[in-house]
């Protein structure tokens, strides 16, 4: 039997095309296809970093140097460390960096700098020398010498590490290490760093400051001038310049130039220190005090600060200050956010047994002779070839031992025929 019932038939029959649902889809996947390419990657996406432009290490040089060039050390100093994450492995920004950071005083993040460039490359020159430079700054004579001498065998013609020959020379001598034919040595050196590159601001600074600790302070001034005439912006050249003209007694000149460095630089205190010398060498100890105390606030961990203020404070009859400062350079004391300041053992230099002698006078006229002659007793047995030391110290125990000690009620009058030799 058969079912053919209409109800019951297995074939379909064909539906008929709804044309409006599909123009409908139709538009849906129009907008879809819009979102997709033309919304959707202008929008940040949730948690999702958006990305920024890649600045080249080039263009983090070109700021460098004009920071440099404008005297703004640290900024320079931020833009090759850039420079470094774009370039890690690039040793010519190495070595951008360390000159940078000698000229800043950063003389041991020089040291570093020079070292990861030695790292990338054992036999380069410059880098051998930056080392060397930056330890000179440290005082590390030997081992500056050692490796300036390891640059000279790579490369005996390239005028900067000729100029750092000679710097290293000079400071080995004045510390006692060198010898009077290494200072005859630098004098050569310096020379023919200029002829290599009469262009170069560092073979000018060579030659200035070997002609400085020469004593021809005239032709240092000359070029010294001439490193500032190639960047005017440093902060050391215009220290250097201004050393010399102290030297030939030209004051305001020297206070000039110490005041243009530390408008460049205000937190170094070397300026104010010798901006605080200066004032001193002409007798206005008020306003030697107010440098040389801005000088310990810009570093007050340092004690030869203290002990240049505890000199000025006894030169202008502040005696209970000038206690309080010196004592900081004979037993070591902290500042008042206790950070350590350490002592200066007594030696026979200049400054240091100026500080010695002035608190053994300044203890001997507060009428503190238990504490003076001892004092007194350690520059005779500790330094006897210093004149200037030897007759300050027996004078301590002449006041004492004459009782010529008679301060007034505030302890500031001076003693009668009591005779105080300072330091150049």
């Amino acid at each position: 039997m058969y079912l053919r019932s209409k109800k019951w038939s297995v074939r379909k029959r064909p539906r008929r095309t709804n044309w409006f649902n599909v123009a409908v889809l139709l538009l849906l996947i129009a907008a879809v296809l819009y979102l997709n390419q033309f919304v959707l990657p202008t929008v940040a996406m949730p948690f999702i970093p958006t990305p920024t432009p890649t600045v080249s290490a080039a263009t983090y040089i070109q700021q460098a140097e004009a920071y440099f060039a404008e005297g703004k050390m640290l900024q320079a100093i931020q833009a090759y460390e850039q420079a470094l994450r774009s370039e890690p492995t690039n040793v010519s920004i190495y070595l951008a960096l360390a000159r940078v950071q000698i000229f800043a005083g950063q003389a041991e993040a020089a040291q570093q700098s020079a070292e990861n460039a030695l790292l990338l490359s054992p036999n380069n020159a410059l880098a051998h020398a930056m080392q060397a430079w930056a330890l000179d700054f440290q005082g590390k004579s030997l081992e500056a010498e050692a490796s300036i001498k390891r640059a000279l065998e790579l490369d005996d013609q390239n005028a900067l590490v000729h100029a750092i020959y000679a710097e290293i020379l000079v400071d080995s001598y004045v510390n006692g290490v060198g010898t009077y034919e290494g200072l005859l040595k630098a004098i050569e050196e310096s020379r023919l760093a200029l002829t290599l590159d009469p262009n170069a601001l560092e073979t000018h600074r060579a030659r200035a400051y070997v002609l400085e600790n020469t004593t021809n302070y005239e032709e240092a001034v000359a070029e010294y001038q001439a490193a500032i005439a190639i960047n005017p912006n440093i902060p050391d050249l215009h220290i250097g310049l201004g050393r010399c003209y102290r030297l030939l007694q030209v004051y305001d000149k020297a206070i000039e130039e110490f005041t243009r460095a530390n408008a460049l630089n205000p937190a170094d205190p070397m300026p104010d220190l010798l901006i605080s010398r200066t004032y001193a060498s002409i007798g206005e100890y008020a306003k030697a005090i107010q440098y040389a105390e801005t000088a310990v606030r810009d570093d007050p961990t340092n004690t030869a600060l203290h002990g240049n203020l505890g000199v000025l404070y006894y030169r202008n009859f502040m005696w209970a200050e000038a206690v309080e400062q010196l004592k900081l350079v004979v037993s070591g004391g902290a500042t008042e956010d206790n950070r350590p300041i350490r002592p200066i053992p007594l030696s026979n230099d200049v400054r240091v047994a100026e500080y010695y002698y002035t608190y053994g006078l300044v203890l001997a006229r507060l009428n503190r002779c238990g504490e003076a002659l001892p004092i007194a007793k350690q520059i005779i047995e500790s330094i006897p070839a210093n004149t200037t030391a030897m007759e300050n110290a027996q004078k301590i125990q002449q006041i004492c031992l004459q009782g010529l000690a008679t301060p007034g009620p505030a302890g500031n009058t001076p003693v009668p025929n009591a005779t105080f030799t300072p330091a150049p």
